[in-house]
């Protein structure tokens, strides 16, 4: 579209914190210019070069935010290309992702090195969802633990190499996940956090008291929640038992409905505020795209390897996993904390996840069933339909 100014109203408006009904967002050069009521719609007089359109009652919410994403739509960081990258960014936009962080798996330091670059050569080319940065799911991770990445990926911690890592980044890498209780790990994490580095622990093996000394070097965010972690137990609370018992601890989940029973969601609701909860996806290259017949994996809910059935992987979008928390019972508020905002606020990426003056103009448009009617992307429509 070429129009640099546009009025949604007759909407239910989702900012991030309220629930607005029978309003108005109007956008210019991009952003976000404000969101009112419909008295003062009907007083307001816009310019010729403004586009007002009814929404006759539809949702409009925050764009979703991925956090966690290896691929999708065919496309994926283990490409190592930036064509892909460029690939998921046209995809996600349309299953209502406005940004998103790529995530490179584990990998040996040459390998690791080429998806990083293939990333940064993407950034700034998008005509989709905005490429924020990058999520190194490794290498220091727990070979214990290791879940679907690769052991040859795997490395103790090494200082040399995270600064390697962190040169290629470009100042590009907004967080990383790691295993707590690694050897040296505390000298890794005062690094990471004086490079601005976010730290989560996952594919880890710590103890409860492990994960309360990474706590202390501010690895405060968990790393799908429940998966690839040690579990609660009775004597040993583990890493889930820390994040269940510490609050300030926010958690990161996979929202498919298997990797992590839908009953959890409303544990963690029971012991969390809303605002500590992501949803991602952990969705692979082949995620709404049928896999070749010679992969080694296959797809069952979600994707799981054919040697051992050990799941690698999910196969949704954010629409999907947000419709799925509705239908858990998951209110909208919450869910839109949840998709948009916190992964927003938690990845510290000001003026996104929110639909308030001066935030950039990121919005799904759904219809009252909430289904995906079309996205804007720093105020350009992906795709036109009539709601």
């Amino acid at each position: 579209m070429t129009n640099s100014a546009f009025c949604l109203h007759n909407a239910n408006v989702y900012t991030g914190f309220s629930i607005m009904k029978n309003c108005a967002v109007y956008i210019k050069n991009g952003k976000i210019a404000d969101v009112y009521n419909e008295r003062r719609f009907q007083q307001k007089k816009f310019s010729d070069k403004t586009r007002v359109i009814d929404m006759c009652g539809a949702n409009i919410l925050p764009g979703f935010i991925d956090t966690h994403i290896h691929g999708s739509g065919g496309f994926g960081t283990d490409d190592a290309d930036y064509h892909a990258i460029l690939g998921m960014s046209s995809f996600l936009a349309g299953e209502g992702v406005t940004a998103f962080i790529p995530t490179i798996n584990a990998s040996p330091e040459k390998e690791l090195m080429k998806k990083i670059d293939a990333v940064l050569r993407a950034m700034g080319k998008e005509k989709g969802a905005k490429i924020l940065g990058l999520h190194l799911e490794g290498p220091f991770l727990s070979p214990e633990r290791i879940g679907g990445q690769s052991a040859e990926g795997l490395s103790p911690v090494d200082l040399r190499l995270m600064k390697r890592i962190y040169k290629a980044g470009k100042g590009k890498i907004i967080n990383m996940t790691v295993a707590p209780e690694l050897k040296n790990m505390r000298e890794l994490a005062l690094y990471c956090l004086e490079k601005g580095i976010i730290l989560q622990a996952g594919h880890t093996n710590a103890t409860y008291e492990q994960m309360i000394e990474g706590m202390q070097v501010n690895i405060m965010h968990l790393t799908h929640m429940f998966n690839a972690m040690r579990p609660l137990h009775h004597r040993e609370p583990g890493v889930v038992g820390a994040g269940l018992i510490h609050r300030e601890i926010s958690c990161e989940f996979i929202g498919d409905g298997v990797h992590t029973n839908p009953n959890l969601i409303k544990l963690l609701l029971q012991n969390k505020t809303a605002d500590k909860l992501v949803l991602i996806t952990d969705a692979l290259k082949y995620a709404h795209v049928e896999p070749p017949a010679d992969a080694d994996f296959y797809f069952d809910k979600c994707f799981k390897r054919k040697a051992d059935d050990v799941i690698i992987g999910s196969g949704i979008t954010m629409l999907d996993g947000f419709r799925n928390l509705l239908a858990g019972g998951v209110s909208t508020e919450d869910a839109v904390r949840m998709a948009s905002v916190n992964p927003a606020r938690i990845m510290r990426q000001s003026g996104l996840g929110m639909l308030v003056p001066g935030y950039a103009a990121d919005l799904n448009i759904m219809d009252k069933n909430f289904n995906l009617v079309d996205t804007m992307v720093g105020g350009k429509f992906i795709r036109e339909k009539q709601v």
